[in-house]
């Protein structure tokens, strides 16, 4: 049956519709909330993780009303974005002592994963105030971690979902759309790694870098019970030349196109950036290249 509409990787078909106009029509009192969730729940469409893909469910839902498919249910409330209404974190009050020496000469290094703890704030505010980009919220699945040497911070990481499409990234491991469409999440994208300024230690960047990949997989095995087998990172060259990442054997897979995922023009519209990868098992290309990769 053709497809008359396609939402995140999810195909609509005339029958969809008709299944959906049904459901509206037998539960005349839901929230459009609530009908997303009974179609999440009939698709059986969850994260890797087992948890209902609410959100999106009705933005697809949205996209169909808006297009004259079906028709839902006047909205029962408008809620604050989070996101929008999102301080900027604040400055953290810190020991900025300068940290110098080698890296065998440092305490013991520990690796916090602060998602959802209560170190989240003081890892938001050192990336806010001492990263050049700043702090931006992450979307879908994401961890954050800060690094410590005696319990004083020294680094943080951030890791979250991938872009759906990098040409040189896909073209390296070699699998098919549909196969990328199906184990996309087991990929983690390094989005922010900040070595504190005050810290001058030669080699501690590539250290952690090493050090952190060493431990990601299980973490993100523990918090959304599925593994990544993956690992990719978008470097600035006007600023840097990712000496961190080919010194922890890191891969340059390309460059970017600089035009972004939502690109409708074909034309560049931001910087350049310089595409490394870091395959985390030897069989990385026979765990992403499968049809139907369990989750």
């Amino acid at each position: 049956m053709a497809t008359i509409l396609t939402y995140r990787g999810k195909a609509v078909t005339a029958k969809d519709v008709v299944f959906i106009r049904a459901l509206i029509r037998d539960n005349p009192t839901d929230s459009r909330r609530s009908l997303s969730r009974k179609l999440c729940v009939a698709w059986n469409w969850v994260q890797p993780n087992g948890v209902l893909r609410d959100m999106v469910c009705r933005s697809l839902m949205l996209e169909l009303h808006r297009a004259g498919h079906i028709t839902l249910p006047l909205k029962k409330c408008n809620p604050v974005n989070r996101l929008v209404a999102r301080k900027r974190p604040p400055l953290p009050m810190v020991d900025q002592t300068p940290i110098t020496g080698s890296v065998s000469r440092l305490p013991e290094i520990k690796f916090h994963q602060v998602r959802r703890g209560p170190l989240e704030g003081l890892f938001n505010g050192l990336i806010e105030h001492h990263h050049y980009l700043g702090y931006c919220q992450p979307v879908g699945e994401h961890l954050k971690y800060l690094v410590v040497a005696s319990e004083r911070p020294i680094a943080c990481f951030s890791w979250s979902s991938v872009a759906r499409h990098i040409g040189c990234r896909d073209k390296f491991i070699g699998w098919t759309a549909a196969q990328r469409q199906a184990n996309l999440h087991l990929l983690a994208y390094n989005c922010r790694f900040l070595i504190l300024p005050w810290v001058w230690v030669p080699n501690l960047a590539s250290h952690l870098v090493s050090k952190m990949a060493r431990r990601i997989c299980s973490d993100w095995q523990h918090v959304y019970g599925h593994p990544v087998h993956f690992l990719e990172t978008f470097v600035d060259t006007e600023r840097f030349q990712a000496t961190c990442y080919r010194a922890a054997n890191w891969l340059h897979l390309g460059m970017t196109t600089g035009r972004g995922k939502n690109d409708r023009t074909n034309k560049p519209n931001r910087s350049i950036k310089a595409v490394w990868g870091y395959p985390l098992t030897p069989t990385f290309r026979e765990k992403l290249c499968q049809d139907n990769c369990p989750r």
